[in-house]
């Protein structure tokens, strides 16, 4: 049986759900729903600024009529906001509206205490969430966020800061019982400060639900954080994260909100630079470069050892390159898979050199002890410089150079022994001088040419051209001779050639070549040249007829000329016999060096 003021109670009510729909502001129903009644300012414990009336909610005195208006009216907000934040169907606040009613008829016919009565309040809160929800899933960080008085602090390192996070409730319904937690980590490339304690919690035991913007900025939670900002702190924005758990309608929040705000950070010169959005991005990668080599000696010879000193520079300005190792690694050769070989090896047995630090903008210099393959052909190797490096918080940067070290082949020839014939020759005759030249070495002898000089004879040289490894050249020569030896009979030869930079070496060779005076300035010296006093009459002046010398000329020239003649047959068959000799002997080396 119902008690005498029930039905009263009922239709108090009835009349306040009335009053309240006519009192409500101007705002468009949700087809199906109840029109949107503005919350009223509730004051709370700690920072807030709100200056309107305490509802009391515990107390152990029996409620009244005054106390049972003010639950229906919470849970008749509670449940308008609902059908505003999630959008709710019709069938939906059909549900909704069952729970109100049920509600309301339930606080107007029971006796209880105050703390009763907000304790149900907010148990059927709960159940009205819980089918609200069912249908729509909502995160809290929707409506719970950072108040617009955030200003991004700026830190250097070393430095302490209080960060103070102002958290502000979007949502029309209270929050209780708030852990703010920051998300802290060891690593400098996601936490710029010192983690210095085991925990950073703070509590806060309410924020009201608020129906305007302004209202909720009035009404924020403010939390202070001190930290000390870490020594080897990037230079750039942090993101600083802070987990918020909370009590909603007397449920615990089954995942915590998520907060993001940004601290600027000021590193050493060389920290390194993160990016805004919270992954590390650096601002100017370092690099290092070869920026020239030379060897000692400078000439490098295939066979021989060498001192390669390579120059090095860290492009960076502000950032050092730490643990620094250099592999030099020579190309290749060899004419198939199976006989390949490095050009040159590290006569230490390590092709790597370590050095512990270079700093910005900073050149330097790594040695290494190499020796260049015996057989090597003339020309510039690669040697391959591959760099690994460090770099601030950045580890196992890699970078790659080249450079190229030309390698030279020592230039070598031979020469047969050099015929003259005739050894032995007069003022104004001629000797003809016959040898070959061998190029003996692995390089090809350019320009190759041979210069006849001695005082005794003209001017003469003979151009061989290009000899390629192995190949022979011959020099067949006319020397005239110019004036009689007043020496040894020695003729220096000087034979020249090129290499493939164009470079001139010349040796010197010698062969032995006698002038003689012409033996017909003896021959005239007098007047009895050719002829005795008795040969010929002298004329009617007592000199002697010419026709003796006449004579005399005639044979001598006759003489000469055969002498010539046999002179050019000898020479003619042993040019020939050398010139097969010099065959033979090419096709000999030929076979050697193949």
């Amino acid at each position: 049986m119902v008690r005498r003021g029930t039905v009263c109670r009922m239709g108090v009510g009835i009349l306040l759900c009335a009053a309240l729909f006519l009192a409500a502001p101007s705002v468009l129903p949700i087809p199906g729903g109840m029109p949107y009644v503005e919350a009223t300012g509730e004051s709370v414990s700690g920072n807030s600024t709100d200056n309107t009336q305490y509802v009391q909610r515990t107390s152990d005195r029996v409620i009244t009529d005054d106390d049972r208006g003010d639950a229906d009216k919470d849970l008749l907000f509670y449940m308008q906001s609902l059908e505003v934040r999630y959008h709710l169907d019709e069938k939906v606040m059909e549900s909704l509206h069952k729970l109100f009613d049920s509600a309301v008829y339930y606080i107007a016919n029971t006796e209880m205490s105050l703390t009763e009565l907000w304790s149900y309040v907010s148990s059927v809160k709960g159940n009205m969430e819980s089918t609200a929800v069912a249908k729509v899933s909502q995160t809290t960080s929707e409506f719970l966020q950072v108040a617009d008085n955030w200003e991004t602090p700026i830190v250097s390192y070393g430095q302490g800061v209080a960060i103070v996070l102002p958290i502000m409730n979007f949502g029309t319904e209270e929050l209780n019982d708030l852990i703010v937690e920051p998300v802290i980590s060891n690593a400098v490339t996601e936490w710029p400060f010192e983690p210095d304690a085991t925990n950073y919690l703070q509590t806060e035991p309410y924020i009201p639900g608020c129906a305007t913007k302004e209202a909720a900025m009035e009404n924020r939670r403010e939390f202070t954080f001190h930290f000390k900002t870490r020594s080897d702190v990037m230079s750039g924005y942090y993101p600083l994260k802070f987990k918020i758990s909370y009590t909603k309608a007397g449920i615990r929040s089954e995942e915590p909100a998520e907060l993001t705000v940004y601290v600027k950070t000021i590193g050493k010169p060389g920290s390194g630079i993160i990016g805004g959005n919270g992954s590390e991005t650096v601002g100017s990668k370092p690099r290092i470069v070869v920026t020239g080599f030379e060897t000692n000696p400078a000439k490098v010879f295939a066979g021989e050892t060498f001192t390669l000193t390579i120059h090095v520079k860290n492009t960076s300005k502000d950032t050092a390159v730490t643990n620094v190792l250099f592999d030099m690694q020579a190309a290749q050769e060899g004419d198939d898979k199976t006989n390949t070989y490095s050009a040159f090896l590290p006569t230490s047995g390590s092709s790597s050199v370590y050095m512990e630090k270079i700093e910005p903008d900073t050149s330097a210099d790594i040695q290494i002890e190499m020796t260049a393959k015996a057989d090597l052909a003339q020309k510039p190797y690669v040697l391959d410089v591959n760099m690994k490096y460090d770099a601030a918080t950045v580890f196992d940067l890699t970078d790659k150079a080249s450079v190229s070290i030309p390698i030279s082949q020592e230039s070598r020839f031979d020469t047969s022994i050099p015929e003259v014939v005739p050894d032995n020759i007069e003022v104004g005759s001629q000797s003809n001088v016959m040898f070959s030249i061998y190029n003996t070495g692995k390089t090809t002898l350019y320009n190759v040419q041979v210069k006849f000089i001695a005082d005794s004879i003209a001017e003469a040289s003979a151009f061989v051209g290009n000899l390629q490894s192995g190949n022979t050249g011959n020099v067949d020569v006319m020397l005239t001779g110019a004036a009689a030896t007043m020496d040894d009979g020695t003729v220096k030869l000087e034979i020249s050639y090129e290499d493939d930079a164009g470079n001139v070496t010349t040796e010197e060779k010698t062969i032995t070549l006698f002038v003689n005076e012409m033996m017909m300035d003896d021959m005239m010296m007098g007047d009895d040249f050719m002829m005795g006093d008795g040969m010929m009459p002298e004329d009617g002046e007592g000199k002697k007829p010419k026709t003796g010398l006449i004579v005399g000329i005639a044979a001598v020239v006759v003489a000469a000329a055969v002498a010539g003649f046999v002179v050019f047959l000898k020479l003619r068959k042993k040019k020939k016999v050398a010139l097969e000799e010099a065959a033979d002997l090419a096709d000999l080396e030929n076979d050697i060096f193949k």
